[in-house]
């Protein structure tokens, strides 16, 4: 039972920005893939500040989408997404949990003229396709998914 909850405990990720960042908006999942939503939580920050992997992984991409600098990090059937950043780690590079990513870049979000870091979590799912996922279940907080005992 222990070993159990330990490892529950262990296979918990961080915040990225520290200290622990306000969630000013919180994850709204769209009904549809194609539908309006908040696919991540943005999270209250200050230019310059260093971003921190959420987990362990390695960095899939590091580059500039739109304008904004992303870093986005995989983990198996996961990855989580980091904006705007001016990525200091990359592409290719393996890192560990609360490891610098980059630096949190100014303006470039919805947040102005506050400074924000657009935190997402991305599933696979069993059919192969892609679910947003509320990256604070990452820090076992956020709604609770029951799984099945199968």
């Amino acid at each position: 039972m222990f070993a159990l909850l330990a490892s529950v405990l262990t296979a918990l990720g961080t915040w990225p920005l520290v200290p622990q960042p306000e969630v000013v908006a919180p994850f709204a999942p769209p009904l549809h893939a194609w539908s309006a939503g908040h696919r991540g939580v943005d999270l209250l920050g200050s230019p310059g500040q260093p971003v921190r992997a959420a987990l362990g992984g390695r960095v899939t991409f590091a580059g500039t989408i739109a304008g904004r600098g992303v870093v986005v990090v995989g983990h198996g059937a996961r990855r989580t997404t980091y904006e705007p950043v001016r990525a200091t780690a990359a592409r290719g590079a393996e890192v560990g949990t609360g490891e610098q990513l980059g630096t949190l870049e100014p303006g470039g979000s919805h947040c102005f003229p506050r400074t924000c870091l657009h935190w997402g979590l991305i599933e696979q799912d069993p059919d192969g396709g892609e679910v947003y996922r509320d990256p604070l279940t990452l820090l076992g907080l956020g709604p609770v998914r029951l799984l099945p005992l199968e």
